[in-house]
């Protein structure tokens, strides 16, 4: 099991990854915030990520919904995850993570379903994507596409025949969402046959609290011995996004726990 976390607009991303004992990293390509989503400027410690043991995943701009019902967002979004992707695969990176996303107030959920088998549909004339898309659950939202088992259900209703559309489990986003960690693992399987990397992280909020605040393991909410069943019940790589200050600690409780 491969464990690491997220190096934040980090210009070394490798060689903070070897200072915490990281055996993978995730990291943004372009700024997640921007709303224009403009095409990623190659790293320029791109030989040096690509050389190193190791292993990147990629985070998506947080302004990406492939599945909105506004034109205006949803081609911009297609082709951001397009463009995205191919950056990761210049660092070598093994996925993008790609939120949920969600709609609007009385607009219908089938649609959002649908707009997300299109962009797997379009990238496949295309030839594919550069690497996998990972798409994440998320936290909040009456109207998200990832939020619920039932969602995630019908999500993958709609993109688990494209052997590219993988699942990354967010411990977090579904504690925020009213799902149960325990046992969480072989329900998302059940659904999705598979679960492609896990974003470990405590809460900082209250069950179904909707809110999607990240706390150090051993701080928040969420049983630290529970965060740990899932990391060792899911049995992939491990990132954690907890805050800075401790996640060099929280990877070492991690590594030992699992030991």
């Amino acid at each position: 099991m491969r464990l690491g976390a997220h190096v934040r607009t980090d210009t070394d991303p490798i060689g903070t990854a070897e200072d915490m004992g990281a055996d993978l990293l995730q990291m943004f390509v372009t700024d997640p915030q921007d709303r224009k989503m403009p095409k990623p400027e190659p790293h320029p410690d791109t030989d040096r990520i690509r050389s190193s043991p190791i292993d990147v995943v990629v985070h998506s701009s947080y302004i990406i919904n492939v599945a909105s019902l506004n034109n205006r967002l949803r081609m911009p979004s297609r082709k951001a995850v397009e463009l995205q992707a191919a950056a990761a695969a210049d660092l070598g990176a093994i996925g993008l993570v790609v939120h949920g996303g969600h709609l609007g107030d009385g607009e219908d959920d089938a649609e959002g379903f649908a707009n997300w088998r299109k962009l797997f549909e379009r990238q496949a004339d295309k030839g594919g994507f550069a690497v996998p898309i990972f798409i994440e659950n998320t936290a909040g939202g009456d109207h998200a596409m990832a939020r619920t088992l039932e969602s995630i259900e019908r999500l993958w209703d709609a993109v688990g025949d494209f052997d590219q559309a993988g699942f990354c489990l967010d411990t977090c986003h579904a504690w925020a969402g009213g799902e149960d960690l325990v046992g969480l693992v072989e329900r998302i399987r059940d659904i999705t046959g598979r679960i492609d990397l896990v974003h470990l992280n405590n809460s900082r909020d209250e069950f179904d609290s909707g809110r999607d605040r990240h706390a150090n393991l051993t701080d928040g909410h969420i049983g630290s011995e529970v965060l740990v069943e899932v990391a060792r019940a899911a049995s992939a790589p491990v990132i954690l996004e907890t805050p800075a200050e401790g996640v060099a600690d929280d990877l070492a409780f991690l590594r030992e726990q699992l030991a």
